[in-house]
């Protein structure tokens, strides 16, 4: 019979490899630009039009393609990039020799070269046929321009995004790129209005904050960490900098971006124990390994990575972040204090009409303010002025001699609100949530007694009796012998309740034992499998931590204020609390000066 296997036509094999490769017009643009860095460009301009689709135009400043060279780019799987045709040993970027030509393959393409040293050519290719080169008067390096991707393949048109999810992912892809080569120059226009434009820099930390704003750059610590043969470079915002979204983590394995589960893995692990679940961290880190050890093949874009040793990989990315939050755990991010400065201009005084003051006395001015100007303001505090109670109090301690102001948070001077601690620093004045600050002080003891002999209990005199459905009561009781070494000793009390007949000796006489129980049955609920339950100790510590800490409106006096300060000098990660929110902020002399026009 006749033969009913049959050869693909070359533009129809070309046509599904640009499927694989050029899945959209930012997966295209990629290439494109690996291209130029291979190239040795110090400049890249990107222009494009209707989310990239209708006009990508790319234009370099590097080194140029000879005229037999500018033949073969678009033909396919020819590539300059495999110099010994060892698939392992990969130091360039773009290399598998077919993104010209299943671009080529897709669109209407126009290529104009200029070899340094040489002459310059260009060359046009519709739907993959190839036009002769041409002369061309492109001054150095390379230009690219892409029109009516897709057009060939009407069907994948129909998978396109709106014009603005291609462009915003257009604008990741060479965000990404420029967050790696902090040495190249980079700008982006989308339909004539310019979106980036980032100048050269010798210094990485100055491009990630160009991209990822000013707070990361001054809120952002320095990794350097070192383990056979692999290093790992980079910046992790500090803790008190987080945002509600993991897409502000990013990868790169050896100069290239890789959105890897395993990143946000790690990040998350190093994170755990100072940042509330739902936030997360700001983190651009560089792995460099040797390529033999990283298979970069296993995605046609190269989005993921295999390492040959995850495991070693993981352990080095997390215990690097894990030291370096550590090393800066008292330090809490400088946005918190510049953000309240900001709310602190001042305004000119009015005495306000009578009526005003009678309704407003009661309300602290705290109270009052709506939660997006949760520091309050001038105007606010004005208000305060007329409480019929003032709830400052001053101390008759300022006399000290050995007063201990050389602390780095200083000597306590008065608590206001029955909830804020003010203490006079060398450097200026500092403000402490005394909520927050014992939260993390009681947590981290837990965390020590944990780890030493279990936490040290107090039985009650008389047990307290906890109404509980019964599916709670079956998973509590499961998890009995875990709650005996938490300090808790818990037994079933007749249908629908158990007896509280111990508690962690640090919330003997102040925790509401029923809530406790409560808040730690939802924190079980949530994830009720042994193998989590390991890692969620850490949230069950937290929450009782949370009930054993000093209650905001509970007045301290010196000596307690005093040893609150001294006792989260010493205390690990005590910048933040157990949500990530600081524990307090400093406001320098120039800065107080600068409130008061002093300057």
């Amino acid at each position: 019979g006749s033969m009913r296997i049959r050869y693909l036509p070359e533009n129809l094999i070309n046509q599904i490899a640009a499927g694989e490769v050029v899945e959209r017009p930012a997966a295209a643009l990629k290439e494109l630009i690996e291209n130029s860095i291979d190239a040795g460009a110090t400049t890249i301009q990107v222009d494009i039009a209707g989310g990239g689709q209708s006009a990508m135009i790319i234009s370099d400043d590097g080194d140029g393609m000879s005229a037999e060279e500018l033949v073969a780019a678009v033909d396919r799987h020819a590539t300059s990039k495999l110099p010994d045709e060892d698939l392992l040993n990969i130091k360039n970027l773009g290399f598998r020799g077919e993104a010209l030509a299943s671009i080529a393959a897709v669109s209407r393409l126009k290529i104009q070269t200029h070899e340094k040293g040489g002459e310059g050519w260009e060359i046009s290719v519709e739907a993959g046929k190839k036009s002769d080169i041409r002369p061309s008067a492109y001054p150095q390096g390379t230009r690219i321009e892409v029109r009516d991707l897709f057009y060939a393949t009407p069907a994948r048109l129909k998978f396109m995004k709106s014009e603005r999810a291609e462009y915003m992912a257009i604008k990741d892809t060479v965000q990404r790129l420029a967050m790696a080569y902090a040495h190249v120059a980079f700008t982006l226009t989308h339909d004539g209005a310019r979106s980036l434009s980032l100048p050269v820099t010798l210094d990485p930390k100055a491009r990630l904050a160009a991209i990822l704003g000013r707070d990361f750059g001054e809120n952002a610590i320095e990794i350097n960490a070192e383990r056979e043969g692999i290093t790992l470079s980079g910046y992790a915002g500090l803790p008190t900098l987080h945002r509600g979204t993991a897409q502000y983590q990013y990868l790169f394995v050896n100069g290239r971006s890789v959105r890897d589960k395993l990143i946000t893995g790690c990040v998350r692990a190093a994170y755990a124990d100072v940042l509330h679940r739902g936030r997360h961290p700001m983190v651009a880190l560089f792995l460099n390994l040797p390529p033999e050890l990283v298979d970069v093949n296993v995605h046609p874009a190269k989005a993921e990575v295999r390492f040959q040793d995850a495991g070693m990989v993981r352990g080095l990315i997390i215990s690097a972040l894990k030291h370096a939050i550590h090393e800066n755990g008292f330090v809490t991010s400088s946005t918190v204090s510049s953000y309240a400065l900001g709310a602190l201009q001042s305004t000119p005084f009015s005495p306000r009409p009578a009526q005003y003051q009678q309704q407003h006395a009661q309300q602290s001015y705290m109270g009052t303010a709506p939660a997006a100007s949760s520091y309050g303001n001038l105007a606010e505090a004005q208000h305060a002025l007329y409480e019929h109670h003032p709830s400052a109090r001053h101390e008759t301690f300022i006399e000290q001699e050995n007063a201990p102001q050389n602390f780095p948070l200083g000597a306590a001077r008065a608590q206001i609100h029955e909830n804020y601690i003010i203490a006079q620093s060398e450097a200026g004045l500092v403000i402490v949530d005394q909520h927050a600050a014992h939260e993390r002080l009681v947590y981290e003891r837990f965390k020590a007694q944990l780890a030493q002999s279990g936490i040290e209990k107090q039985g009650l005199l008389t047990p307290e009796i906890v109404n509980l459905d019964e599916g709670t009561i079956e998973s509590l009781m499961a998890h009995k012998a875990l709650f005996a070494n938490l300090g808790l000793e818990i037994e079933p009390f007749g249908a629908g309740a158990i007896a509280v007949q111990s508690l962690p000796a640090l919330l003997s006489g102040k925790a509401d034992i029923t809530k406790l129980i409560h808040d730690i049955a939802d924190e079980l609920s949530e994830n009720d499998s042994a193998s989590m339950l390991e890692e969620r100790m850490n949230e069950i510590l937290s929450r009782m931590a949370c009930h054993g800490s000093i209650r905001s409106g509970r007045r301290m006096n010196a000596d307690e204020m005093n040893a609150l300060l001294r006792q989260m000098e010493q205390t690990p990660l005590s910048g933040q609390c157990n949500h990530g929110r600081p524990t307090y902020v400093t406001l320098s002399l120039k800065e107080i000066e600068k409130l008061f026009g002093r300057r």
